[in-house]
């Protein structure tokens, strides 16, 4: 990885087949297959995790935790996201399921979907109070969106709505309130986010939002899932559960964050492609009528993370049942059934925790503007001479990507197997051409007439 930037997606190079399925994948041209093998280009990758759920070899990887590493700390916090609920059946409770995570070690409980209500709340004020300048506003919440910004869409970095993600905000309150009631330091309790997706693993490495976390680190769903299944039916009871209404649950899936935050002319998107399209569109100013957008860069929301173990229907349809059977206790209106949980004494308000969001530069083609300049109109040179099929065979994802390699040095033109055809073509004429120049010598005449005479003896044996 180059210095300064921490990713939590992993190539393992002796599964990787060179097929170059991630590298179309990629929505910001962060891979390149190079000597057979697939490479990440640590400055664009936004740790979406599109290659890890489009790799059909498993040679991508996502980065996490081990649930060992809790016996670091004497006190242990874990913090479940909606979508671990939603990989189970509805009819497993959520007390049996937060049993099954006591069972493993943990000693608290509080489930990310109750910071999720107090942050539903802050965003609503925020959109509420929000005068005069451009539209939609856009969520806060996914860490792979707000690279993607960032890499690609700086211009639209002040309609990002600066507010807490629910995982930090959980944090920060968790941790605090713990070492207050515990009489213990912050270095005695660890707080553990389980992850359905890279990003939130790498956010909690190097935070883009935040500006100091209070997470100890990441376990990933898929790494606890099979352990979490043979602790469920132990019976153990947590010191301390914090659990939430089935708005703050909804999250887990699209549109739950608006439905939680009671906007009414909202957008909901999710699956990066579809981010990426409707970014586009919001960078050039076609969606003023839209208050607010929900981005989540996987499909179906936190539910569909490549982290997770459930098929992502399954676990839609898993959610929306569990979130059916929480209302049927719950009052109609929103406010009142969210403040039925919203028990949190001293909840953190975004504030002085969030970091402001900056442009991260993707394409630099030189620190010297003139240099890059001329590597610029070299790179248009190249680009033009290219068949610009985007066929990807060379390893870069675009026939401008490569453009992009080949003046930065790190390919060259007969990468692209259309300009090898053409020099291969061209040398071959060129030494048909050649030969017929050369003269025939006598040397080369006696040896066709011994050769004559050799045949005609053959022939007469």
């Amino acid at each position: 990885m180059a210095k300064g930037y921490i990713h939590s997606v992993r190539f393992v190079r002796s599964k990787c087949r060179g097929c170059v399925t991630c590298v179309k994948a990629c929505p910001t041209d962060a891979i390149r297959v190079r000597n057979g093998k697939a490479e990440l280009i640590p400055s664009r990758c936004i740790d979406c995790g599109e290659c890890i759920r489009r790799c059909v070899y498993h040679a991508v990887e996502g980065v996490s935790d081990k649930l060992e590493q809790i016996q670091q700390y004497q006190y242990n916090i874990v913090l479940p996201p909606p979508s671990l609920y939603a990989q189970f059946p509805a009819d497993i409770s959520e007390e049996v399921i937060r049993g099954g995570l006591s069972h493993l070690g943990f000693d608290e409980i509080f489930d990310v979907s109750v910071a999720s209500e107090y942050v539903s709340l802050e965003i609503a004020d925020y959109i509420k109070n929000y005068t005069g300048g451009r539209k939609p506003l856009i969520s806060c919440t996914c860490p792979a969106v707000l690279r993607l910004i960032q890499v690609k869409f700086p211009e639209l970095i002040k309609q990002v709505v600066p507010v807490l993600p629910p995982m930090e905000a959980a944090a920060i309150y968790v941790k605090k309130e713990a070492m207050e009631r515990l009489k213990l330091d912050a270095s005695q309790i660890g707080v553990w986010f389980l992850a359905p997706c890279p990003s939130k693993d790498a956010n909690i490495r190097q935070s883009v939002d935040v500006v100091h976390t209070e997470l100890s680190g990441s376990i990933a769903i898929s790494e606890i899932y099979g352990k979490l299944m043979r602790s469920i039916g132990s019976v153990k009871e947590s010191k301390k559960i914090t659990a939430s209404s089935s708005y703050g649950m909804g999250w887990g899936c699209y549109g739950g964050e608006l439905a939680a935050i009671g906007v009414k002319k909202g957008l909901a998107v999710h699956g990066i492609e579809n981010v990426y399209d409707v970014l586009e569109q919001i960078s050039m100013n076609k969606m003023p009528d839209v208050d607010y957008v929900e981005c989540s860069a996987c499909s179906g929301g936190c539910i569909g993370g490549p982290l997770t173990a459930e098929n992502k229907f399954v676990a839609e349809k898993n959610l929306k049942l569990r979130l059916a059977k929480m209302r049927e206790y719950e009052p109609a209106d929103r406010l009142e059934a969210m403040r039925q949980t919203m028990n949190c004494e001293g909840f953190p308000k975004s504030g002085a925790y969030v970091k402001k969001l900056v442009p991260r530069p993707m394409m630099q083609l030189d620190d010297d503007i003139m240099e890059a300049m001329k590597k610029f109109e070299r790179m248009e040179e190249v680009l033009n001479s290219l068949p610009g099929l985007d066929c990807g065979a060379c390893g870069a994802p675009s026939c401008q990507a490569l453009a992009e390699d080949i003046v930065q040095g790190k390919a060259t033109e007969i990468d692209c197997i259309y300009r090898l055809r053409a020099s291969v073509k061209k040398l071959a004429q060129g030494m048909l051409e050649l030969a017929k120049q050369i003269p025939i010598s006598n040397d080369s005449m006696d040896l066709s007439d011994n050769g004559e005479e050799q045949d005609a003896d053959k022939r007469s044996n």
